[in-house]
């Protein structure tokens, strides 16, 4: 399958980095977080890339004529405008995408076993299938009794509720949900997509982090000398 890989918003929250580069391009232990993620589908056999970028995209092309992938691996590089939303990008890429297509953002790694997302999507025949996952913990819990306290807890992750992971899959009819380049794709095209009953979540328990924070980029790299969670 085709893989969309939205790469173009300027990530004002990291902006210690982003002030030079694109976010996707923030190494994460010696490599760009968009390379990442490529070499994720292509573990799974999906090897024809679509980069939709936009903010410093000349850095993204400038990575990529200097880097050699394997013969296998077609990189596109497709400039989809430095202000447009990221329906917008996917929209622009509308001619490229005639078939069932994997979608994910530049900004988040996952060990998410890619054959059974699709399967999943192909069983239920909908429009769309995004991965929700649990959101990181981020705080812990106390009990304080006066100045003491007296019950501390890490949070857990199953306290929390389900948030969009990225990582879809995407039938191009819905593609005519997406109005415009300032169309956000997570608003108004999957808002429709969940009146029409067309908008499913396939639920995955495994690794999953984005890249919002500085914090972000440390607990990944932490993870990626791990090893085991992206394996």
């Amino acid at each position: 399958m085709k893989v969309v890989i939205l790469a173009g918003g300027m990530g004002t929250r990291i902006s210690e980095y982003t002030k030079t580069i694109p976010k996707p391009m923030i190494k994460i232990c010696g490599k760009p977080i968009l390379h990442r993620i490529i070499d994720h589908y292509s573990r799974y056999g999906h090897n024809e890339f679509y980069i939709a970028f936009g903010y410093k995209g000349h850095i993204i092309k400038n990575y990529f004529k200097k880097i050699k992938f394997p013969k296998n691996i077609k990189i596109n590089l497709i400039d989809t405008g430095k202000n447009t939303m990221t329906g917008g990008r996917l929209k622009r890429l509308k001619k490229f995408l005639t078939e069932t297509f994997l979608l994910t953002y530049g900004d988040g790694l996952s060990n998410i076993n890619l054959t059974k997302l699709i399967r999943f999507h192909k069983k239920n025949k909908k429009l769309i299938t995004l991965t929700a996952v649990r959101p990181p913990a981020r705080f812990g819990v106390i009990k304080i009794n006066g100045n003491y306290v007296k019950y501390f807890k890490e949070k857990n992750l199953l306290d929390s509720g389900w948030i969009n992971g990225g990582f879809f899959v995407v039938d191009p009819k819905f593609l005519k949900l997406i109005k415009e380049d300032k169309t956000f794709l997570e608003q108004e095209p999957f808002k429709k997509a969940t009146k029409m009953r067309q908008l499913l979540a396939y639920k995955h328990n495994g690794f999953w982090q984005c890249m919002d924070t500085l914090r972000d980029k440390k607990i990944l790299e932490i993870k990626i000398k791990e090893k085991k969670h992206l394996e």
